[in-house]
């Protein structure tokens, strides 16, 4: 069977990696692009009517602003005290239920009691707020409208911008300071909300959110009243959360080419496999199964032994395991170990106590085995004989490493 060149593999791989590329720009090329008709004013929305204009203003600008596309419970777990001062929420026209409306005020009265600053536009954003209530416009000025602005507050500094009146705020009270109006409808509305520890957020409604909208924020105006309403210093937050249901893994994959990455990665995993899953040459089974048991080779070695009549080679081998083991283990001296059995008898028993006569015989065996020729069944008994001094020894010196 002929091999495979490389020179075919390399052009394998290079057609397939052609075909890739053009995939690639096709899908780049002819991929729908995104609505702009999105009438949602999020960060991600870079139409008319989207704050992605906004969102990248403001950190132009020096301010540090987040996305936010968890429950609002959440967030206000992850701030303290000190940090919820320093922060401002921005509710742009939120979507949500009506059985979640209750929920979702009461976090949002939590925020601002610790400090927090909320600007909430449109008439669901007013109904988050504590005390937030919107009715009708009025008829003479629903629709667009120039504001006019009321009163020396920032807010009112900023000048007239251009507002959608779906709403005017419906809430009496002094506390409610109108920042700006479309005729006689107030538009724009800041009040303080104070918590039980007489900590004091701010609460900031506008009719709509059209002046941070991408189309709006070219207007001086539009842009002064983004600034003077998310304050100095203060962390700004775009909550993400309430612009539609919650989106899973596939919904967020909605809209992406997927049988182009399908197909893709289907190629792909091809090519992986004819570069790495090819044999080189049949499959052939070896002419005769390897034998590699350990017991196999032990009795092999026997066999060996015992026909050679080498019955030294083991017993010396076992005497100088125990000479090692007294001399390392034991911390018998070497010069006791070198005069002989009966001196490293003498220093077991002095070191160990006992008595270690049999210990002193069995070296005499195995030194005598070394220029006699000894029966085989003599030697395992050497062997032996000589393993279980070893053990005896241990056996001495573990009550003294645990005493020790």
């Amino acid at each position: 069977m002929r091999k495979p060149s490389n020179v075919s593999d390399r052009k394998l791989l290079l057609i397939v990696c052609a075909v890739m590329l053009v995939l690639i720009i096709a899908v780049s090329v002819f991929a729908p692009e995104a609505a702009v008709d999105d009438p949602r004013p999020t960060t991600t929305n870079s139409g008319p009517h989207g704050a992605k204009a906004a969102y990248l203003t403001l950190q132009s600008l020096g301010v540090t602003t987040t996305q936010w596309s968890r429950s609002l419970h959440a967030f206000q777990s992850s701030l303290t005290e000190a940090q919820a001062q320093r922060t401002t929420l921005i509710l742009a026209a939120p979507d949500y239920d009506a059985t979640q409306a209750k929920h979702l005020a009461d976090e949002v009265k939590q925020f601002l009691e610790r400090g927090g600053r909320v600007l909430a536009t449109g008439p669901s954003g007013a109904a988050l707020l504590p005390g937030g209530d919107v009715k009708s416009a009025g008829l003479l000025h629903a629709g667009l409208c120039h504001t006019t602005p009321e009163g020396p507050g920032a807010l009112a500094r900023a000048g007239s911008v251009e507002m959608r009146e779906s709403a005017q705020w419906g809430s009496d009270g002094p506390q409610y300071r109108v920042e700006q109006r479309c005729g006689n409808d107030a538009v724009v509305v800041r009040y303080s909300v104070v918590g039980g520890s007489g900590i004091k957020g701010e609460a900031i409604w506008w009719s709509s959110a059209g002046p941070l909208e991408n189309a709006a924020l070219k207007h001086d105006a539009d842009l002064r009243l983004l600034l003077a309403t998310v304050g100095d210093g203060r962390t700004v937050v775009f909550d993400e959360s309430l612009h539609g249901a919650t989106k899973t893994l596939w919904d967020e994959a909605k809209g992406l080419p997927m049988g182009w990455l399908a197909l893709q990665a289907a190629m792909l995993f091809v090519l992986l496999v004819l570069s790495f899953g090819r044999r080189r040459g049949p499959v052939r089974f070896p002419a005769a199964l390897p034998r590699s048991s350990p017991v196999e080779f032990a009795i092999s070695m026997g066999d060996l032994y015992e026909k050679a009549a080498a019955s030294s080679a083991p017993t010396e081998a076992a005497k100088r395991r125990l000479l090692r083991m007294l001399t390392h283990e034991a911390g018998l001296a070497q010069s006791a170990v070198e005069d002989g059995p009966e001196a490293i008898a003498e220093a077991l028993r002095e070191r160990l106590g006992g008595d270690w006569s049999r210990l002193s015989e069995h070296l005499h065996e195995a030194a005598r085995a070394q220029h006699e020729t000894i029966a085989m069944h003599s030697a395992l008994a050497l062997v032996r004989a000589l393993s279980e001094d070893a053990k005896s020894v241990r056996a001495r010196l573990e009550p003294q490493a645990a005493a020790g």
